[in-house]
């Protein structure tokens, strides 16, 4: 096998984790591309690809996250991860653990984490690498990556318990719930919803989003019941997609332009949290970006006129 095909045939991985470590699409794509070039630039094969690339993405990815940190703490409004609609490694063996770690709930734990503490918590909990790997990677002694595991599993424990999620049953509700969002039925709408249950959105200051978080089954099924006709009514439309291995919708604009995407987050029979991804930086790599500021002055001026 070349070089160039043991790469590629890394390649999932190796995005996979620098996409967990850093939330986003885009760095983690630049930080798989700088591994490549360091890999090109090696004058030996090494003992194990798999090793070398694994650690060479992790390193990459800490300093980057490191740098993004002050960025993030400078952002307007709700920071959430770009939105991944598919993951590119599969292994049946840890599925569940794969899963678990890709949904914007976990991935908002993990930004609570250390970028140490967060890398050997990828690696060790998500991958299953070996404690020597997780040691290189991240430039520590086995000893101290142990001591950053434990800090990170208490993190993540006492941020969201853990929950069998059946995928038929979630795929389900979130049928019902886009029905019910489609003939703007509140009553349908607030019945999926959790008592509790709040609506947020990421606009970073580049899109039109809400002042706050919209919180309470009630207030949410309303405010969902109102909008979406209201988009309907300039062509705004929508399909439903798994959305970081959640349930969840890409909207488009008439010319079928990306407007939003819609992730739910769904935990023992009910929608808990619905966010939605509006910042226009954070959906090129979904398809070509709508213009979220034109759709909303024409939405109020249809609203102006049916008045």
């Amino acid at each position: 096998m070349s070089e160039v095909e043991e790469f590629e045939e890394l390649r999932p991985l190796l995005f996979s984790i620098a996409y967990r470590i850093l939330g986003s699409v885009g760095e983690a794509e630049d930080a798989v591309q700088e591994t490549w070039l360091r890999y090109d630039g090696l004058e030996t094969r090494p003992t194990s690809t798999k090793a070398l690339l694994s650690a060479a993405v992790t390193r990459i990815s800490i300093d980057v996250l490191r740098s993004a940190r002050v960025r993030r703490e400078e952002y307007v409004g709700p920071w959430f991860p770009e939105p991944l609609l598919s993951d590119p490694y599969q292994d049946p063996a840890r599925s569940v653990e794969l899963a678990d770690s890709v949904s914007m709930a976990a991935l908002l734990l993990l930004e609570r984490l250390s970028p140490l503490e967060r890398a050997v918590f990828v690696l060790r909990e998500v991958f299953g690498f070996g404690f020597d790997e997780v040691a290189t990677a991240v430039g520590r002694s086995e000893a101290a990556c142990r001591q950053l595991l434990v800090r990170a599993r208490r993190h993540m424990e006492a941020g969201r318990p853990r929950f069998e999620a059946v995928r038929e049953e979630r795929e389900e509700l979130a049928s019902r719930f886009f029905d019910a969002l489609r003939e703007g039925d509140v009553a349908g709408l607030r019945d999926l919803l959790a008592a509790d249950v709040s609506m947020v959105g990421d606009g970073g200051g580049k899109a039109p989003q809400l002042a706050r978080a919209v919180v309470g089954a009630e207030n949410v099924a309303r405010l969902l019941a109102l909008l979406f006709p209201r988009m309907a009514r300039v062509d705004v439309t929508f399909e439903p997609h798994e959305v970081n291995g959640e349930p969840g919708a890409i909207f488009r604009d008439r010319d079928g332009r990306v407007l939003h995407v819609l992730a739910l987050d769904v935990l023992d029979g009910q929608i808990q949290t619905i966010r939605s991804v509006i910042n226009p930086d954070k959906l090129g790599h979904v398809g070509p970006v709508a213009d979220a500021w034109a759709i909303d002055r024409e939405v109020r001026q249809a609203r102006r006129h049916a008045e």
